[in-house]
């Protein structure tokens, strides 16, 4: 059972020394009772108290982790209903269905797509994150053997969905190196599937119908020790999958109910067969609340604006995006190529090289340092005006790489053209961009010729 505050605050030094960065004792138990801090900020906390607070320290989402190596998958440890309130911590995992009936070329087909899709946005590697393997044959050894195959070309974790437990647990022996996810444990099965997570040590899906029945699933696993688990609830019918998410997570986050403080997965792609709805289905449980959920197929018109919608949810909205403040070369600038300047937001940063690139004009690209703000918000908060970028173009060392005495600034700060040049003298000039990064190609070849 979670501790109130006061009894966490209890078991506290009481110094109110200021180490954990809360101005009280009470402060930080109130923090830590709400699963917004965690007991380690407290330098002072004794062994005794810390025993007796793990807990009440833990997230009200347990951390649950799939696979091993590199490509180990981190789920949970939420604290939070809504990102502005904090922030989502841990994203969730796109995994792909493969079905052990499938035809060999099949399968090795799509686990080539699977392991191939990876794009760059903003400084991040977007991908999918595992291999969800069906029993679909109900053939213990067409599963054994399919595994073995995903196993040998492909390094993505993998969740193992069998309704027969004796092919679960050679898997789970089998491949418990590998730490894959084994769906599922329920009422008719429980003990034997706890007694493959303890013996293997891989996580468990934990199968329920309803919320009681899975706390009680949950209740009984905790006795045995076992915490290592994920939650799959619902009737694979959108209304009530949605629904039963959103009251997994509020229970656990606002009721702090332990029972239910674990991820959870879902599975579009047993919901309907056009692959358009699903991945339609699949944006609604990004955002509430799925940690895990399967797809029936990685074609990349649907696969990738699934992964943008997720990057775009799981960014700390407290925290700008930002790249490197230096010179970057687009192409194979020389002392006579352009010069522009732009903001070290990652958007901005990545539009703008891109465009650059497109242009097919070789140019160098000034990236201020104004706290991953854009443009405009730079500008606004008195970041991004002339005596700064005059300052930040001479310590830059442009002038040591062109002789160029020509920059580009954006379209929208326009007004500092007349100032900036009066900050930079020496006879620089500044040549006011276009407004619409998807202008600044044409801009280029017309300036450049």
């Amino acid at each position: 059972m979670a501790l109130s505050g006061l009894e966490i605050f209890k078991k506290l030094p009481k110094t109110n020394c200021k180490d954990c960065g809360f101005p009280t004792c009470l402060a930080f138990a109130m923090q830590l009772a709400a699963g917004k801090v965690e007991l380690e900020k407290c330098p002072h906390v004794s062994d005794e108290a810390k025993e007796s607070l793990a807990e009440a320290s833990q997230p009200p989402i347990l951390k649950v982790e799939i696979g091993s190596g590199e490509g180990v998958i981190t789920l949970g440890e939420e604290t939070v209903l809504f990102r502005h309130d904090r922030t989502f911590v841990n994203q969730n995992a796109f995994a792909v269905t493969i079905n052990d009936d499938m035809p060999d070329e099949k399968i090795e087909s799509m686990v080539g797509e699977i392991n191939d899709i990876a794009y760059e946005r903003v400084g991040m590697t977007l991908a999918l994150d595992a291999v969800c393997i069906k029993n679909k044959s109900g053939d213990k050894a067409k599963f054994m053997a399919v595994i073995e195959k995903i196993s040998s070309l492909s390094k993505k974790p993998m969740i193992l969905v069998s309704t027969d437990t004796a092919s679960l647990k050679e898997a789970a022996e089998k491949f418990k190196d590998k730490k894959p996810l084994i769906h599922g444990a329920s009422k008719d099965n429980i003990d034997d599937i706890l007694a493959i997570c303890k013996d293997t040590g891989c996580p468990i899906v934990v199968k329920g119908s309803s919320v009681d029945e899975v706390m009680e699933l949950t209740a009984k696993a905790r006795e045995d020790g076992i915490k290592n688990m994920i939650i799959d609830i619902g009737s694979r019918k959108l209304k009530d999958d949605f629904y039963n998410q959103v009251i997994l997570r509020s229970a656990a986050i606002k009721k702090q109910e332990r029972s239910l403080g674990y991820p959870t997965i879902v599975f579009p792609d047993e919901m309907t067969d056009d692959p358009q709805m699903e991945a339609l289905l699949a944006t609604v449980f990004v955002a509430k609340y799925a940690s895990v959920i399967v797809l029936s197929n990685a074609d990349r018109q649907n696969i990738y604006p699934l992964l943008v919608y997720r990057q775009n949810i799981y960014t700390d909205p407290r925290r700008p995006m930002q790249v490197e403040e230096k010179i970057y070369e687009i192409g194979k600038p020389d002392e006579n190529s352009p010069i522009l300047i732009t903001t070290n937001f990652s958007l901005t940063y990545f539009i703008i090289s891109g465009e650059v690139e497109t242009s097919k004009v070789d140019a160098w690209l000034l990236v201020m340092n104004v706290e991953g703000q854009s443009v405009l918000t730079a500008w606004a908060a008195g970041k991004f005006v002339p005596e700064l970028i005059a300052q930040f173009i001479k310590k830059s060392g442009i002038q040591d790489k062109t002789s160029k005495k020509e920059i580009v600034i954006p379209g929208y700060v326009a007004q500092l053209q007349g100032e900036l040049e009066d900050e930079l003298g020496d006879g620089w000039k500044i040549i006011v961009g276009p407004r619409e990064a998807g202008e600044v190609s044409k801009f280029l070849k017309e300036y450049a010729s």
